[in-house]
C-alpha cells in the first residue's frame, strides 16, 4: 500500500539520477512460499547529472536479506548505519566512506525476499492460481528488488529463472535464452533458465513468466534475412485459438518493415496469454505478456469484430518494440510519446489491413463518445500533464487516442 499522503511528481522538478546503471543481474529462486531475488547492478557516474555521494533507489514491500558493495570481486556488506530502508526506498548515505574513494563506478548486490503469492496490487511479481507472472508497467519493478525504477534509467539485463520443474516447465523472460540446466542438489526437482536481453530497456520493460504452459511455434523471415522464433504461450486449453493471433504478428512485423524501415531485433519473440493478467496487454522487450481476451480467437464462438481487436492489440503490442522499447520515453510524463504514437501506428496497420474509411469512421465515432466526454469533464488534462500524483491514473484515452490524433495531426503537416 501506498501511502495516504501520496506526493506530487511535477514534470519541472525532473533531474536525471547521479548514477545509471550499466547492466543488471537478476537470479529467481522461486518457491510455493516466497521468491528470493538477487540483483547484481553495475553503476557508473551519470555524466549528465549533478554530483552525489548517495544514491536513493525505489523499493516496496521488500524484505532486505543482505546488502553488498565494491569493486567487482571484492563486495563487503554494507554496515546498517550506512543504508536506510523505508516503505518506498533504500538509501546509501555516503558512498565515498563505503567505498574509500570517490564512486565513479561501483557494484551493489543486493538479495530481497518477496511473496508473489500475498502480491495482491499484481504489480511486480505475483502469483496467479498456478503461475508467476510479472507486471512492471508503469512503476511495478520496485516491487521486485531496490532499483532505479524509472523510464530514463536504462541497462541491458541478464535474468536467471529457478523453479519446480514439475509445477514450472516454462521459464520465460526478455531477450534471448542463453543457457539452463537442472539446479545441484535438487535430484532433478528443480531446472533453471537464463535469458539473455542485449539492449537495454527500462526496468518496466522486465518481465517473468513461469508456469505449466504450451505453445504455438512459427517462424518470420526478417527484410534482412534473419529468422526470428515466435512462440505463444498458453494454458493447454487455449491452444486451438492461437492461430488468428500468430498470422496478425506475422502481418504486424512485416508492415513495420515495409512503413517504417523497422525490423524486429532479437531471435525469439514471445508472447504469453493468460486469464489472470490486470491489464489488456504489455510490450515487455520480446516477451509480452496478454490477457487472454486479447489474443484468444475461433471461428466458432469470436465475432469479427473480436478479431479485429486481436488483430489490433497484437499489432500494438509489437509495434512497440520500436515506438516505446527500443525509443523510449524519458520520464512518464512523456507517456502519450510511446502511446499515441503507438495508437496511431497501429490505427494506420489496421487500415492497411482493412478498410481505410471504415477504421477511421470507427476512430472518429469512439473519440466523439469517449474522449470527447473525458475533455469536457472534471477528468480532462493534457496528452502531456505538468504534475500527477499517481502515474497508472493516466492510462487514459486522452493520453492513447488524443495522443494518436496529436500525432496524425503532425503527420498531416509535416507529411510521413
Amino acid at each position: 500500500m501506498k501511502d495516504a499522503a501520496a506526493k506530487t511528481i511535477y514534470l519541472k522538478d525532473y533531474a536525471p539520477t547521479p548514477y545509471l546503471i550499466e547492466t543488471t543481474k537478476l537470479s529467481f529462486d522461486l518457491y510455493e512460499e516466497h521468491a528470493d531475488v538477487y540483483s547484481v547492478l553495475s553503476f557508473v557516474v551519470n555524466p549528465a547529472a549533478a554530483p552525489s555521494d548517495r544514491i536513493e533507489l525505489h523499493g516496496q514491500d521488500l524484505t532486505l536479506c543482505k546488502l553488498e558493495i565494491g569493486e567487482p570481486g571484492s563486495l563487503r556488506l554494507v554496515p546498517e548505519d550506512h543504508y536506510t530502508v523505508d516503505r518506498e526506498s533504500l538509501v546509501l548515505h555516503s558512498l565515498s566512506a563505503l567505498l574509500g574513494k570517490a564512486a565513479q563506478s561501483f557494484e551493489l548486490r543486493c538479495h530481497t525476499r518477496i511473496e508473489p503469492q500475498n502480491n495482491t496490487a499484481l504489480e511486480g511479481l505475483y502469483k496467479s492460481k498456478k503461475m508467476f507472472c510479472t507486471q512492471c508497467e508503469a512503476e511495478g519493478f520496485r516491487r521486485i528488488t531496490y532499483y532505479y525504477d524509472r523510464p530514463d534509467v536504462m541497462s541491458s539485463f541478464t535474468t536467471r529463472i529457478a523453479a519446480d520443474k514439475a509445477r514450472y516447465p516454462v521459464l520465460l523472460s526478455n531477450g534471448n535464452n542463453i543457457a539452463e540446466g537442472e539446479v545441484e542438489g535438487s535430484n532433478g526437482e528443480r531446472h533453471w533458465v537464463q535469458w539473455e536481453d542485449p539492449f537495454k530497456k527500462p526496468s518496466y520493460l522486465f518481465a517473468l513468466v513461469a508456469g505449466d504452459l504450451s505453445s504455438i511455434d512459427d517462424s518470420f523471415v526478417t527484410a534482412s534475412g534473419r529468422d526470428v522464433a515466435l512462440r505463444i504461450f498458453v494454458e493447454n486449453k487455449d491452444l486451438d485459438k492461437c492461430d488468428h493471433a500468430m498470422d496478425s504478428l506475422k502481418r504486424s512485423m512485416r508492415w513495420d518493415e515495409e512503413v517504417y524501415g523497422r525490423e524486429y531485433d532479437l531471435d525469439i519473440f514471445m508472447i504469453v496469454a493468460v486469464d489472470d493478467f490486470n491489464m489488456g496487454a504489455m510490450e515487455n522487450k520480446g516477451l509480452n505478456i496478454f490477457n487472454t481476451s486479447c489474443v484468444l480467437a475461433n471461428p466458432k464462438t469470436t465475432t469479427d469484430a473480436a478479431f479485429q481487436r486481436v488483430e489490433a492489440v497484437v499489432a500494438h503490442e509489437y509495434f512497440h518494440n520500436w515506438s516505446g522499447n527500443r525509443v523510449t520515453c524519458r520520464d512518464w510524463f512523456q507517456l502519450s510519446l510511446k502511446e499515441g504514437f503507438t495508437v496511431y501506428r497501429d490505427a494506420e496497420f489496421s487500415a492497411d489491413m482493412g478498410s481505410r474509411t471504415v477504421k477511421r469512421v470507427e476512430d472518429a465515432a469512439f473519440l466523439q463518445t469517449v474522449q470527447f466526454a473525458e475533455d469536457a469533464g472534471p477528468m480532462a488534462h493534457s496528452i502531456r500533464p505538468e504534475s500527477f500524483m499517481e502515474i497508472s491514473n493516466f492510462y487514459t484515452v486522452t493520453i492513447y487516442e488524443k495522443g494518436a490524433e496529436v500525432v496524425r495531426m503532425i503527420n498531416l503537416l509535416l507529411g510521413d
